[in-house]
């Protein structure tokens, strides 16, 4: 059976389906399953292991066998867990059929198989009975089903089909209950993710369309490392809300609820955001607890357990209220089987709390299915925003034409604002084209830009009135691109239009450069560390087979991940590794760079980060990756709005930091397929 995997092309900005070889769906769900995080994780791995001991023991203490139900047992740790812990036979039910092949072999090489069967069906196609995949009801029931948004795996029904038709009644439970935590904040650094607000350009005031201000926005979750949120980025309103408890030891239902707490405000301002996260207990008493809660809410933020398969969820209100000191709220969570969302009631406003609580978020207004959480921010950044400005005051004339290149651009837009004769901008999106003629619309600017709805390749002179591009701008932005150099597709952009540009046309950004930095990082390298042990039980969950899946990926390409959420220490400093110069058009052959640099701080070396920087102009330059230099001792500070692309090392390496030992690079850029192929190494004095 052939595999297809959506890849983006940098050559054309879209997604296309790629065929790969048989063993593609193996390696690549299991190096992005975050198995490598989840064995690494002490804190959760003695939770589980402390609660699977308590529920054995009790079942022990009534006189009864100890059957048990684990329900996504992935590598099989926590049955083998259970079969350590002295049960006398574990059911292990793992839907994902190569995860299931892998379960098979660790549970034989670990000496388990002859008390564990691994059970490839996802848990609601169990059967029960003789000819059934397990021969009796199970009296523990051990998952681990869970999200940073604790049901968004579908948690709730298969609880519910376990309790009606997989165990007994009165059944054990690992966990024994979750419960989910709120706190009412303001924010405007949060809120900037969920809404467009006004933006000034040199003293026009570009207003959001009214219909993207009632908009409730984007109904999924944002998730992210809270602990990387300063608590000066946000103001509590209300305490933590306790906003509701699942009992999995007795049957669970799926259906919507909705549930409540009552609060009086600490302070006034305005209502915008919620932060959440949830426990879980291992045991009845509540004895063993695991927490996802922040670092910054322990009394010692260094012994706060960092993972990053559970983080901590950020939820925007459909519409930010004006709440008072002193007065009565209602924080209101609501859940389906899959997701949550919130709402305020004020105890002092006519209608029901109730009413609120049908009404899901959903995006009306199509910029919140434009626009993602981090390009609300980017639009959102004066300080981007000044940059882009000055670069345009600077090539803009009064009798110029602007076309500009990106996706759900603003800078068309500023364009006509800094005087520009005419302006155009093509967006290849119907829905992206209709957003930002909403944008004009609001502001009474339909005449002073004109919107195309086509690529680059499909414009004629004709389209732009017989009129020849003086300057030709783009941020670059695509909604497409995944890893910072696969926005070069502005550069492919540039190279089809470039018999509608004048002879002494600006382009802008007139080049870019990839740049690289080895680093530490504080935690991150944990989701791609080898897995020849469990952190907190004495087992090998990984195979050869399956190690080599985790390290597949990462051995052979960089991949993205949003770096302010992922501390990092600069080994060497920054460098420039790769130049594109959009002045002209795309070459025919390969761009190739080979160097080194020198590791000047000791500690140990996880991988290499890349980003790109944009020269606007000769002296004006925006950095999709570091905000400001690296301090003198490696603090790096990451733009949240990109995400930078990561190249792990198979292992880590130590370092002296003396300036002996090195980071080799060999890159190339194929213009054929408009991606980067890159090897790091690293060379070591001793």
């Amino acid at each position: 059976m052939k595999t297809f995997c959506g890849r983006a092309n940098p050559t054309t900005g879209a997604l296309d389906w790629v065929e790969e070889s048989d063993e593609y769906d193996y390696h690549q769900e299991i190096a992005r399953s975050c198995y490598a995080d989840m064995l690494h994780d002490r804190d959760r791995n003695e939770k589980y292991y402390q609660g699977i001991r308590a529920a054995v023991a009790r079942v022990k203490a009534r006189g009864e066998q100890a059957v048990v139900l684990d329900i996504g047992t992935g590598t099989g740790l926590l049955s083998m867990m259970a079969v350590s812990a002295g049960a006398d036979y574990c059911y292990a039910v793992e839907v994902f059929k190569p995860m299931a092949e892998a379960a098979v072999r660790i549970v034989e090489r670990n000496g388990f198989s002859d008390k564990i069967k691994i059970i490839n069906k996802h848990s609601t196609e169990v059967t029960v009975g003789p000819d059934g995949d397990m021969q009796t009801r199970a009296n523990i029931l051990i998952t681990e089903l869970f999200d940073t948004e604790l049901i968004g795996e579908g948690a709730l029904p298969s609880y519910e089909h376990a309790h009606l038709h997989l165990v007994q009644d009165g059944c054990e439970a690992v966990p024994h209950r979750a419960t989910v935590y709120a706190q009412l904040v303001q924010s405007e650094q949060l809120w900037s993710w969920a809404q467009l607000l006004p933006i000034d350009v040199e003293g026009h005031k570009l207003l959001p369309p009214p219909a993207v201000e009632r908009c409730a926005g984007a109904p999924s979750v944002c998730d992210i490392q809270l602990s990387q949120v300063p608590q000066h980025a946000f103001t509590p309103l209300g305490p933590l809300c306790t906003m509701f408890s699942v009992d999995f030891s007795r049957p669970v239902s799926s259906a919507a609820q909705t549930h409540s707490c009552r609060f009086e405000a600490w302070a006034s301002g305005q209502a915008q955001v919620v932060l959440s996260w949830w426990t879980i207990d291992m045991d009845p008493d509540g004895t063993i607890v695991c927490s996802m809660a922040p670092s910054w809410t322990y009394q010692e933020p260094k012994s706060y357990p960092w993972r990053d398969h559970w983080m901590q969820s950020v939820y925007f209100l459909p519409a930010e209220q004006r709440v008072t000191e002193g007065e009565e709220l209602s924080l209101i969570v609501s859940h389906d089987d899959y997701s949550l969302w919130y709402n305020l009631h004020s105890h002092s406003q006519q209608g029901s709390s109730d009413e609120l609580a049908l009404h899901r978020p959903c995006c009306t207004c199509q910029a919140h299915l434009v626009w993602t959480r981090p390009r609300f921010g980017e639009l959102n950044d004066t300080q981007r925003t000044e940059s882009y400005t000055r670069a345009l005051r600077s090539v803009v004339r009064p009798d110029g034409v602007c076309l500009g290149v990106s996706d759900g651009s603003l800078l068309p837009i500023f364009a006509h604002l800094l005087g520009a004769k005419k302006v155009f901008s093509l967006e290849s999106s119907g829905m992206s084209k209709q957003v930002i003629e909403q944008v004009l619309e609001a502001n009474s600017l339909r005449g002073g830009v004109q919107v195309l709805g086509m690529r680059p390749d499909q414009l004629t002179a004709a389209d732009l009135g017989g009129e020849q591009v003086s300057v030709l701008v783009g941020e670059p932005y695509f909604s497409t691109s995944l890893l910072p150099w696969h926005s070069l597709f502005f550069w492919y952009c540039r190279t089809a239009l470039a018999q509608l540009l004048r002879a002494d046309a600006t382009v802008l950004p007139q080049s870019a450069t990839l740049w690289m930095a080895a680093v530490e990082f504080r935690d991150l390298w944990r989701i791609r560390a080898p897995c020849g042990s469990c952190e907190g039980f004495d087992v090998q969950p990984m195979d050869e087979m399956v190690q080599r899946s985790l390290d597949f990926r990462e051995s052979h390409e960089a991949e993205p991940h949003p770096l302010w959420e992922y501390p990092c220490r600069a080994l060497t400093q920054p460098c420039p590794v790769m130049t594109f110069d959009f002045r002209q058009c795309v070459p025919e052959q390969p761009i190739s760079s080979q160097g080194s640099a020198p590791l000047v701080r000791r500690g140990r070396c996880h991988g290499v980060v890349l980003w790109m920087e944009y020269q606007l102009t000769d002296d004006i330059a925006v950095s999709m990756g570091l905000t400001r230099p690296v301090s003198e001792q490696g603090a790096c500070e990451w733009s949240p709005h990109r995400k930078q692309g990561v190249y792990f090392f198979s292992s880590s390496y130590e370092s002296v930091g003396d300036g002996r030992d090195t980071v080799s690079y060999s890159l190339s850029f194929d213009p054929s397929i408009g991606d980067i192929r890159m090897d790091f190494s690293a060379s070591m004095s001793q």
